[in-house]
């Protein structure tokens, strides 16, 4: 009993003394998004931006949570054949993006690793004869380097988890998983945390 006594008391102590530790800083991320959407023929990737902003919630040196608000412009190029010739066509789906990432910083320093979920929310899109699925639920992964002036950059991919469409792979007239199409987007950019005291 004392053992355990013992124990809980030093989670105790430790716990009020990681957040004393907390520190809170807001920032702005923006960069890169080459997006594609899955098991589409003919289609290649997009290249467009995200920008947008975050607050680090620092626990200690070795970890951080980071919730994000960001306007994400994804979609992919189709190319389709018509007339004799090939055309190609931008379709863009722009999303407001609120997500979370956790970040484990190796050693306490710059490098890190992290993940997270985050919510799409559809706020715009190029589509004539159909109708895009207005929201999406996506997985994030990526690495990343952080400078002591809080100057950060990141690489991240984004896999959604919802068909555009909607369907469910559930009795859909042999629509198999396969064929399920999914937003992907691999993100290249830089972030700036401000310093607050």
């Amino acid at each position: 009993m004392k053992k355990i006594t013992l124990i809980a008391f030093v989670l105790f102590i430790g716990l009020v003394k990681s957040q004393a530790q907390v520190k809170v800083s807001p920032g702005l991320r923006g960069g890169l998004n080459i997006s594609t959407l899955t098991n589409i023929d003919d289609n290649s990737s997009k290249t467009d931006f995200y920008v947008g902003g975050l607050v680090d919630i620092k626990f200690n040196r070795y970890f951080s949570l980071q919730p994000e608000i960001t306007y994400s412009r994804q979609g992919d190029e189709g190319r389709y054949f018509e007339n004799g010739r090939y055309y190609s066509e931008k379709y863009e789906l722009n999303y407001l993006t609120l997500g979370a990432v956790a970040k484990y910083h190796f050693g306490g320093k710059g490098f890190h690793v992290l993940a997270g979920p985050s919510l799409d929310i559809k706020v715009g899109d190029n589509y004539i004869n159909s109708n895009p699925e207005g929201f999406d639920l996506a997985i994030v992964g990526g690495v990343g380097y952080t400078l002591p002036n809080g100057l950060t950059f990141e690489a991240r991919i984004k896999q959604g988890m919802i068909d555009i469409y909607g369907y469910d792979d559930i009795d859909n007239n042999d629509y198999y998983y396969d064929d399920v199409i999914l937003n992907q987007v691999f993100q290249i950019g830089i972030s700036y945390t401000f310093k607050v005291k």
